[in-house]
């Protein structure tokens, strides 16, 4: 009898073993796999974005319906101001997301750390994907030393914005894409002038442009790839900031600031293309600049460069630690490659796509002029990717943010002490070198 009983026990405890594994496999093989996604809120571009989800959540939607049993989640809430610390946190807790956005100020270090997966092997086995169909300066901006770690979602240059009214004025034609140093000059000193008759200078030429600006578009490379050695003593970064201080003299000491071209009194200052986006339609237009007809142009070309400005780039990378590798690449290259989710950059961000058939299409300049009044010039495709292709993008190395704004800093006070440039330039290279060889 006990024998019976121990036999009825024993198979009532595999029986219930075996419909225990066949729930589990059958919970495993119908539960959804989840795609985990880190982003932020709000605009990469420091302009008002009230559709930031919308690019991401009609990509999830297209990724979710080609992927059956497939969900990407992400957070929802959380800042950009709060991002580095948010995503930091995660990766400690050994919780990163699969894939997710990397601000500039973070790609070196999680790319130098394993952070983020080395993608040239991915690059490499997918027949599909051509690096060639990206801005090859917003593609570089995802490459640490010679491997590419990340890819490029959304691109902003730096254009120079044109008081068309003040111009016209003045009798003053608008420059035309190829102008140089020289022309801006002239323009800004037949522009300066004291319009009431109190000695104080009413109207200027320029405000914002910076020694950066210049040696971007005077052939300057301010560092070495690699972060190991700074150029400030090179001739054309000299060049570069005695062209800031020749600017700055036309004003007699005045400061002019943003609020100097918001009011229509200033010919020419350097805006991201966000903002121009931003602030060409309602109800920013209103708010800023209403009472002045504007426009952007080329930066001007130094004596030893081109019409060359900064180049900022939002990009995206894969966890190195994801186990769901062949999905978070398809997903990746879905945000970053696919041209119909890119052409949605324009209709619900304010950058621009960082693939070249979609930024110079017909398509772009339909969805950019539609934002705006009747009778506004739209920036073309060709210029916009022009300026994209050929634009300045800042090296990725670990001390760049304190070394550039170090250097900063030093030249403002060069400039404002009126110290003697080529003697302290050199003295300000000695000294970032050494910090930067620490």
């Amino acid at each position: 009898m006990k024998l019976l009983y121990h036999k009825k026990c024993i198979g009532a405890i595999a029986l219930a073993v075996v419909l225990l594994f066949a729930g589990a496999l059958y919970h495993s093989k119908t539960r959804p796999v989840v795609l985990e996604f880190g982003m932020f809120t709000g605009s990469n571009w420091n302009v008002a974005n009230a559709n930031s989800f919308v690019i991401i959540d009609t990509a999830i939607a297209r990724f979710e319906a080609q992927h059956p049993g497939v969900k990407v989640h992400y957070y929802s809430g959380v800042p950009k101001e709060e991002y580095s610390e948010w995503l930091s946190r995660k990766i400690l807790a050994g919780e990163e997301p699969d894939v997710f956005m990397v601000l500039g100020s973070d790609f070196d270090q999680f790319s130098s750390i394993g952070i983020m997966k080395n993608l040239d092997e991915l690059i490499a086995q997918d027949a599909d994907f051509d690096t060639q169909k990206y801005f090859q300066s917003a593609l570089s901006t995802g490459k640490y030393g010679n491997a590419q770690y990340a890819l490029p979602y959304e691109t902003v240059p730096t254009l120079m914005f044109v008081n068309q009214t003040l111009l016209t004025k003045e009798g003053i034609e608008i420059p035309d894409a190829g102008w140089d140093w020289e022309e801006m000059y002239d323009i800004c000193r037949r522009v300066t002038r004291d319009l009431d008759g109190d000695d104080i200078l009413d109207q200027f030429g320029i405000c914002n442009y910076d020694w950066l600006d210049a040696v971007y578009s005077n052939g300057g490379e301010i560092f070495q790839a690699n972060g190991k050695t700074c150029y400030l003593a090179e001739e054309c970064v000299i060049e570069s900031v005695k062209y800031i201080r020749q600017l700055n003299e036309l004003y007699q000491g005045q400061k002019v600031a943003q609020d100097d071209f918001s009011s229509g009194n200033v010919a020419f200052m350097p805006l991201t293309f966000a903002e121009y986006r931003t602030y060409k339609t309602y109800p920013y237009k209103i708010k800023r600049y209403a009472n002045f007809k504007w426009d952007c142009i080329t930066m001007p070309a130094g004596k030893e460069g081109g019409n060359v400005s900064q180049v900022d780039t939002l990009l995206m990378g894969i966890g190195a630690n994801t186990r769901k590798e062949e999905l978070a690449w398809e997903f990746l290259k879905l945000l970053t490659y696919d041209e119909e989710i890119q052409t949605q950059i324009f209709s619900h961000s304010q950058g621009a796509s960082v693939l070249r058939a979609v930024t110079q299409s017909e398509e772009m300049e339909d969805i950019v002029q539609a934002e705006m009044e009747e009778g506004e010039t739209v920036i073309s495709g060709k210029l916009l990717g022009k300026v994209i292709e050929e634009g300045y993008t800042a090296p990725q190395f670990k001390k760049y943010e304190q070394a550039i704004a170090l250097a900063d800093s030093e030249i403002g006070e060069i400039l404002q002490n009126d110290k003697t440039i080529d003697s302290n330039m050199k003295i300000l290279q000695r000294t970032i070198n050494s910090f930067l060889q620490q």
